[in-house]
């Protein structure tokens, strides 16, 4: 037991647990252990896929596969989207290599050695690689040198990332080409029977001239109309699918927004106030507004139609300012700004650039290369033999491309105010740079505007209040749910209530940042109220879980409600088709029915049975009008808004509609199927996602 000891104090709480799993094994059976070893493990799991779990160590695995893409084909760190587009990548991942590539290959598609090589260097070249912008030349177009030297230089990358992407590229390529085969295979079982194109065209080229009468039901309750509890039952089975539902729960909340006082106003405006006059005569801007500004200060040069996008006051000022006009303090929603025109110059939009990059101590050999080039020497050949940069994917050695102020290389700014065929020395964090600029835009009229900005933001007493008062209906709530409406109800608070909040959902209705509140929601059952929840450091939310909707199929209890309301409008239909039914017994034409109904007769020609959707009429309505004798009046009808009459005047068939069309839109039919086969696939394999859990 001593030896057992250490171990607990080397190990920890994880190890115990395993111990005591190994010690139980001798008392008790074999079937109980497996049970408890599985409650364990699935604990961390992220989800089921064809009835296998998906662990958090695989999932992860991908995540982090994927970031590293996106790092190396986009450099820097991920935002808080970007990282839920790699997430949602990673599990689409899954469900591909688990669900969908398996039922491509039981269906028997394989590729072969011949095919995986056509994709790469043959004639057959995969859309993946096409489509890779690094593998095209300066139109755009697939370069097969490009790819050549992308692959050479594979071998010579010691940090394995070339191979990395490499790896990546291959594995989009044989997925795509599976896809594509499996859905070549399905669209040439796919095509059109005599019968079907014949009654296609006929539908197609049939359209009808009707006059018509409309008595609409309204929409208020009817108390004279019932539902009873077997009508509800049976519209239930019957209709049993539709009452699939996901995993969610109704919540009731209050939030409490906290916004700048007036006091905090008047501390920002002194404050902006104070610094002003520094800010006019200032003479190192940049120094300045990194000491004294809520925004740091931007070299950026703007035409007069971008100073719209920066602020409207500063773009009125601007159009009639000289170089150093200052704008005074003003008021701008929370912020405070005063604006100082810096410099008016005429310069391009985009530079096209070239350059050498020598890294080190390179000061001299710089200067050498400097006073060589300005003699006209040969820039390429230089940065070929010079250069650091040995980027293969360019069309000359040295090439940079286009280059705007908002696509730069940092430190790069003077290359808008250089000559065409000038070269100029520049230093960056990259190293020391020979740049050539060899042909520029247009250049136009832009002013450099520096901003002197105050954002007013609450102070510790307002956060403070805000806090006191969320914890006073926190406290009074006593974490149930009675007590929560009591304190709103005696507070004569407003509440909120937002329904199905999912469990993986990162926010609620128009609090999109609200992941912290899901993730309580999710770990508290039906009655349960929180304790103040922070949200962006800006909202105090007390929430109340007043609902929950089991995943799968909705019990009759919870859609009878829903249910009553569908059959009542049936109905009410009914009633009335029955009520003008009587009203207009012995009518004999459409005039006449519409005078008993108290209506007017209205006309539409050009009806057409195949164009349901895009006729803004009644599809049952639509429909009747299809199958009725010409000259005779027909109805009543139960649409969808009310009840009709209609008598069809004319019936035009035509030849507009071609067997081609016929043939087109059973293709558009198998490209919308084909865009759902992936979820219906998916839904099959009963696919069940609880990253929720974890993110």
């Amino acid at each position: 037991m001593a030896v057992l000891e250490k171990i607990r104090v080397k190990m920890g709480a994880f190890i115990t647990v395993i111990i005591a799993v190994a010690l139980l094994s001798f008392i008790i059976d074999p079937s109980t252990l497996e049970s408890t070893v599985s409650m364990f493990s699935s604990k961390y799991d992220v989800g089921e896929i064809n009835g296998e779990s998906v662990t958090y160590q695989d999932y992860q695995k991908k995540v982090d596969y994927f970031t590293q893409i996106y790092q190396m084909t986009n450099g820097g760190a991920s935002n808080d989207q970007v990282q839920d587009m790699i997430n949602n990548t990673a599990w689409q991942e899954e469900i591909a290599d688990r669900v969908i590539i398996p039922a491509i290959e039981n269906a028997g598609v394989t590729l072969g050695e011949e095919e995986l090589f056509d994709m790469s260097q043959g004639t057959e070249i995969s859309p993946v690689l096409a489509g890779e912008a690094s593998f095209q030349d300066e139109n755009g177009t697939f370069d097969k040198a490009k790819l050549a030297q992308f692959i050479q230089a594979i071998h010579q990358d010691q940090s394995g990332q070339l191979q990395m992407y490499w790896g990546y590229l291959e594995n989009n390529m044989v997925k795509d080409k599976l896809l594509t085969k499996y859905f070549s295979m399905l669209e040439k079982s796919t095509f059109v029977t005599p019968v079907e194109l014949n009654r296609a065209i006929a539908e197609n080229n049939t359209t009808y001239n009707v006059d018509f009468v409309v008595k609409p039901f309204g929409f208020g309750i009817d108390s004279t109309i019932t539902v009873s509890s077997q009508e509800i039952k049976a519209y239930y089975d019957n209709h049993i699918k539709n009452f699939e539902q996901q995993e969610s729960k109704d919540i009731e909340y209050v939030v409490y927004e906290v916004v700048p006082s007036v006091a905090d106003i008047e501390l920002t405006q002194n404050n902006i106030n104070k610094v002003y006059e520094g800010f006019v005569s200032a003479e190192n801007m940049k120094n300045y507004l990194a000491r004294n500004s809520d925004q740091p200060y931007n070299p950026y040069f703007y035409k007069q139609s971008e100073l719209s996008s920066v602020n409207a006051t500063v773009a009125e000022f601007a159009e009639k300012a000289k170089v150093g006009d200052v704008l005074p303090p003003f008021q701008d929603d929370n912020m405070f700004i005063a604006a100082r025109v810096m410099d008016i110059k005429n310069l391009p939009d985009s530079v096209f650039v070239k350059h050498i990059l020598l890294q080190g101590e390179n000061e001299k050999k710089a200067d050498s290369l400097l006073q060589v080039l300005s003699k006209r020497g040969d820039f390429v050949q230089m940065a070929k033999d010079y250069s650091a940069d040995k980027n293969p994917n360019v069309a000359e050695a040295g090439d940079l491309g286009w280059m705007t102020q908002t696509y730069l290389i940092p430190g790069f700014e003077p290359i808008f105010d250089a000559k065409v065929g000038e070269v100029i020395k520049l230093n960056t964090t990259y190293g020391t740079h020979l740049v050539k600029v060899t042909k520029t835009t247009k250049p136009v009229s832009k002013m450099q505007i520096a901003l002197l900005v105050k954002e007013t933001v609450a102070g510790k007493q307002t956060y403070a209040d805000y806090y006191a008062k969320a914890n006073d209906l926190a406290t009074k709530s006593e974490g149930k749910l009675d007590k929560f409406r009591a304190a709103v109800k005696e507070g004569n608070l407003t509440y909120y209530p937002a329904v199905r909040v999912a469990p993986a959902a990162k926010g609620f209705a128009s609090y999109e940042k609200a992941r912290e509140v899901v993730r309580w929601i999710n770990e508290n059952e039906v009655g349960a109220v929180s304790p103040i929840l922070s949200v962006d450091n800006k909202y105090f939310f007390v929430v109340a879980v007043t609902g929950e909707h089991e995943g799968g199929l909705a019990s009759l209890k919870e859609v009878a409600p829903q249910i009553q309301q569908v059959l009542a409008f049936e109905k009410k239909g009914q009633k009335v088709a029955e009520e003008t039914k009587a009203l207009v017994a012995g009518a004999s034409d459409i005039n006449a029915i519409a005078e008993k109904l108290g209506t007017t007769v209205s006309s539409k020609s050009g009806i057409a049975f195949s164009a349901l959707t895009t006729q803004q009429l009644d599809p049952k309505f639509i429909g009747a009008i299809a199958s009725a004798k010409e000259g005779e009046v027909s109805g009543p009808v139960v649409g969808e808004v009310g009840v009709y009459y209609f008598v069809v005047n004319g019936k035009e068939v035509g030849a507009f509609y071609t067997e081609d069309d016929a043939r087109l839109r059973k293709t558009q039919e198998f490209n919308y199927m084909s865009r759902m086969l992936p979820a219906i696939m998916t839904e099959a394999a009963g696919v069940v996602d609880q990253r929720y859990k974890f993110f």
